[in-house]
């Protein structure tokens, strides 16, 4: 095993909340969220951007890579906690192909303070 896939992953999925009528709303029920552990994958720093004016706000990313052949249950709305933090992931993941076959997945976690 190779030190670029050391850490260990949690991903964390809602269900989203329904109303009174039965339907779906975008606000999710983290109270009864499902964890689903991923080991041998790597968390790297990425992009961060601070903002200025009545509310100074920072965005920290991250980004997550499996190993070569592996893929992992992850859609946007879902939290991944790692290295201590949580953060969410932002947009679809990357899944990558060499010769038609996946190699591996990234995907892009998002953090905002302020």
């Amino acid at each position: 095993m190779t030190l670029l896939y050391a850490q260990t992953v949690v991903i964390v999925r809602a269900p989203a909340v329904v109303d009174r009528y039965g339907n779906e709303s975008t606000d999710r029920d983290w109270a009864n969220a499902t964890r689903t552990t991923y080991r041998r994958v790597s968390v790297q720093p990425d992009v961060s951007t601070e903002a200025e004016g009545d509310r100074p706000t920072v965005v920290t990313g991250w980004r997550l890579v499996t190993r070569p052949g592996a893929d992992l249950d992850l859609v946007p709305g879902d939290r991944v906690a790692a290295l201590g933090r949580l953060w969410e992931c932002d947009g679809e993941p990357g899944r990558y192909s060499v010769g038609g076959q996946h190699h591996h997945t990234e995907a892009h976690l998002k953090a905002v303070a302020g």
